[in-house]
């Protein structure tokens, strides 16, 4: 599987405070949430966001609170998949558990660079800058999460 998208930058520590302020969380609809989804922290987020853009970070992405709202409403807002140099644990398998891939990575990536994701062989390829990087693939049974959108539609299959 392949991704291709442009950057929306963000730096270290990003909590999951600031991806979907708790003074939201009175809904559950996912798209009500998304519309929230960044403004704390980049009120411009929603209105510039599209479908298949890819949301940088840098360290520690997702710490704070454990709710599972943080990355339902970054793939609900149509980020593909978040890059980040290192995740928080509990949003890494929120993230998985939703079907929102992520993946770790050091390489140089800017706002509004172009990158292409090759999750099957790990590569990262900023075509903005012309320079490529690695990254561990995921295992076969976390692609096939990721592939059916989640953990719930990856376990119907073995109904």
């Amino acid at each position: 599987m392949k991704i291709t998208g442009k950057v929306i930058r963000y730096g270290d520590n990003v909590d999951t405070d600031v991806i979907i302020p708790a003074r939201y969380l009175n809904t559950s609809n996912p798209k009500e949430l998304a519309a929230h989804c960044m403004e704390d922290l980049d009120p411009t987020f929603v209105k510039r966001v599209k479908a298949g853009d890819i949301m940088v970070g840098g360290v520690n992405f997702g710490c704070g609170s454990s709710r599972e709202h943080a990355p339902i409403v970054i793939k609900e807002s149509g980020i593909a998949c978040v890059v980040a140099k290192s995740f928080a644990r509990i949003f890494y398998r929120n993230a998985i558990n939703i079907g929102l891939p992520i993946v770790e990575f050091s390489g140089e990536i800017d706002e509004g660079d172009k990158l292409e994701i090759d999750f099957d062989n790990g590569v990262i390829r900023n075509l903005s800058k012309n320079t490529q990087g690695d990254f561990p693939p995921f295992p076969g049974f976390l692609q096939k999460i990721i592939g059916k959108g989640g953990l719930f539609p990856a376990m119907e299959e073995l109904k």
